[in-house]
């Protein structure tokens, strides 16, 4: 029988893990979840039910806090790229409820490829110029049920650290309930670009070209102009010049960002930044050359509303 999102959000009572291995066994069982009329009216689909038959991600790792270092770069778990969640900081039904904004403001705003930022760690935990410490694409989909009905809703399209090879990255797609699941605040970055690159995006991820761009080398603080490494926002930004410009030649894509990309400079100290790349795998600073750069969501705002006319960041905060 399928519930309404309401009556899943009735049936967790608390924060902790417990509550939230029942709401994953409930997803799994298929319970759907009843959006505002925006979604549909918007992109201009009838008001239906939005499936949730999904796994949600919510297995635990150890999470490596290289604060221990004195060093101000997280990488692992809910700071970063990480799909696994060590600690949860909000009641169940507050993450439902703020997803379920997300998927609102994108609709409203007729959205089919956005890109989204959560906060993984405390704003006063992240270095200087640093404000989100996830980014990925969130893209419009339908399913269709047996009964022949139109199920519309956002997948989340990641770059994620592999659990048990924190330098090592994979790509994979979940939900925005999956990817605000553990963060340690309920933010949200979107930037909604341009119709025509948003065009251009759909047909770049439903192609060979974005698996080929994914570097599975990883490291938190990569740089964008380099080959050696990647991390989440850095692919993003490799995608987004593959659908700029109509290539897959990484060589292409590097020389654009090299000429007009602003990466953010890492603000840290060097002997921290070296003793975190000796006792934390994913931190690394082989593709660095002097001052490290990396890319972030900030910069990636200022380059997408410097260049791609139309485009706009805004911020999505709970009620």
């Amino acid at each position: 029988m399928l519930r309404m999102w309401s009556g899943i959000s009735s049936a967790m009572g608390s924060s902790d893990l417990g509550a939230l291995r029942s709401y994953k066994s409930l997803m799994w069982r298929g319970h759907t979840a009843r959006f505002a009329p925006s979604i549909a009216s918007q992109l201009r689909r009838p008001n239906v039910e939005l499936m949730t038959d999904h796994i949600l991600r919510f297995d635990l790792r150890s999470w490596l806090l290289l604060a221990t270092l004195g060093l101000h770069v997280h990488a692992a778990s809910s700071s970063g790229s990480s799909h696994s969640a060590k600690q949860v900081h909000f009641e169940p039904e507050q993450i439902i409820a703020f997803a379920s904004k997300v998927e609102k403001t994108l609709a409203d705003r007729g959205a089919r490829v956005a890109i989204i930022a959560r906060m993984g760690r405390p704003l006063s935990e992240l270095p200087e110029g640093m404000h989100f410490t996830h980014v990925a694409f969130a893209m419009y989909f339908e399913t269709s049920t047996p009964d022949g009905r139109k199920l519309p809703g956002y997948t989340i399209y990641n770059l994620y650290q592999q659990d048990n090879h924190p330098d090592v990255s994979e790509l994979v797609q979940d939900f925005p309930v999956d990817f605000f699941a553990d963060v340690a605040q309920l933010e949200a970055g979107i930037i909604i670009l341009s119709p025509h690159l948003q065009m251009r995006l759909q047909e770049v991820i439903a192609s060979p070209v974005y698996k080929a761009l994914h570097n599975p080398q990883y490291s938190v603080i990569a740089n964008p102009f380099t080959l050696g490494r990647q991390n989440c926002t850095e692919f993003v930004l490799d995608v987004i010049h593959a659908a700029i410009y109509h290539t897959s030649d990484i060589q292409v894509i590097k020389a654009n960002e090299k000429a007009f990309f602003v990466a953010q400079s890492v603000h840290v100290n060097p002997f921290k930044l070296l003793l975190g790349s000796l006792f934390s795998a994913e931190v690394s600073t082989s593709d660095q050359v002097g001052q490290p750069v990396t890319a972030t969501f900030e910069k990636l705002g200022e380059y997408l509303l410097k260049y791609d006319a139309g485009s706009s960041v805004i911020t999505v905060m709970p009620d």
